[in-house]
């Protein structure tokens, strides 16, 4: 057993001294002394890489995107409108459409969580090809799981589960960034090409694109002239559909929601119909769709939309501080299935059925199996 604890323990922690994870009181010590400008969202993306969702919204108050407000036109809208379920929709809408867009915002987990839930019907009506913007890895498709050196921002639990979910069921991984240094129109037009080499050498099936922010958008956009999703319709001849998740952003105070976020009745995400029954596709209608994702509700600690196909699992062991790490069992430097930060010992770690090691900082403390 002490042999297998010191395997354990060599595994995940290999690159310690490159390792992404950071506790709250390091996060907060950085952002005091940091100058750089957009230090309130890096701070927001290290809280996304350990679980804490309410500090995450907290920071991201100090920036100034993400913060629209209702207007009087949104209240008039919503009278005649009507939601439906988003998921429902964007699948019944990608049956027929010869490739999906989808985007997120950098530091907002649930918009993986989301795109997630969508790929095993997306595999159905076939798809086989996941292209992932934040995607550094020439062997994903070998070894079948992400590593902490796959990408920067797939260390983040739910974009690992994201990765992990979509080899599951048998798609081919792509990433197609541009080179580096490349920025605005030309970093743009290099992603477009990368997907188009990628289509024009893998034509057995359609493709998922996962982007961040505006890489999405297909129309005019006078920053890059045109988006890379613009520059795949022109190289490429086709018409993707397009889903916006990154308009209407929560926010920590729920009564500073826009409005659109405050009239969804559930948990689930929506899209709006207007009275014509016309989806509603943004105020400059840059993309098919905008998803509307309601605000997170709080169950024993963590987000609402963490919970489906998972099970919660309590510490057999007290420990009252520190980073609690579940990695897959066999996952050589693999980027951890969940992460809480203990503050108090009822804070469930939400995992999917198989074996897990578990790790207290850098210490393996537990192997356990979840059940189905």
């Amino acid at each position: 057993m002490m042999k297998q604890i010191i395997l354990y323990l060599l595994l995940p922690f290999a690159c310690l001294a490159q390792s992404p994870y950071k506790s709250s009181i390091e996060i907060e010590k950085n952002l005091e002394k940091d100058t750089i400008p957009w230090k309130y969202q890096l701070a927001a993306t290290d809280y996304s890489f350990i679980g804490n969702y309410a500090k995450l919204l907290e920071t991201m108050e100090q920036e100034r995107f993400g913060k629209r407000p209702s207007t009087r036109e949104d209240s008039l809208f919503l009278q005649s409108a009507r939601m439906l379920n988003a998921k429902e929709y964007i699948l019944s809408q990608a049956k027929d459409a010869p490739m999906l867009i989808i985007n997120e915002a950098h530091h907002m987990p649930q918009h993986r969580a989301f795109t997630a839930s969508l790929l095993k019907e997306l595999y159905a009506n076939g798809y086989r090809y996941f292209g992932l913007e934040a995607l550094a890895d020439d062997s994903i498709n070998i070894r079948k799981y992400p590593q902490l050196k796959s990408g920067f921002y797939t260390q983040e639990p739910e974009f690992g589960n994201l990765v992990k979910h979509a080899l599951d069921l048998g798609f081919t991984l792509f990433g197609y960034e541009a080179g580096e240094g490349k920025n605005g129109k030309e970093r743009e037009i290099e992603q477009a090409q990368n997907i188009k080499k990628f289509i024009e050498a893998h034509s057995e099936g359609k493709v998922v694109i996962h982007c961040g922010y505006a890489h999405a958008y297909e129309n005019e956009y006078p920053a890059w002239e045109k988006a890379m999703a613009g520059r795949i319709k022109e190289y490429l001849d086709i018409d993707p559909f397009t889903v916006e998740q990154t308009l209407f952003l929560e926010r920590a105070d729920a009564s500073k929601n826009h409005l659109f976020l405050k009239s969804i009745k559930g948990t689930e995400p929506q899209v709006l119909l207007d009275h014509n029954g016309q989806v509603f596709k943004g105020y400059t209608s840059q993309t098919d769709v905008v998803v509307i994702h309601p605000a997170t509700r709080t169950i024993k600690g963590r987000p609402h939309w963490l919970y489906p196909e998972k099970k919660e699992y309590y510490l057999s062991r007290e420990i009252s501080s520190g980073l609690i790490f579940a990695y897959r069992k066999g996952e050589t430097e693999g980027v951890p299935a969940d992460i809480i930060e203990v503050f108090q010992p009822s804070t469930p770690l939400l995992l999917k059925p198989g074996p897990y090691i578990l790790y207290h900082g850098t210490q393996a403390i537990q192997e356990i199996s979840i059940e189905r």
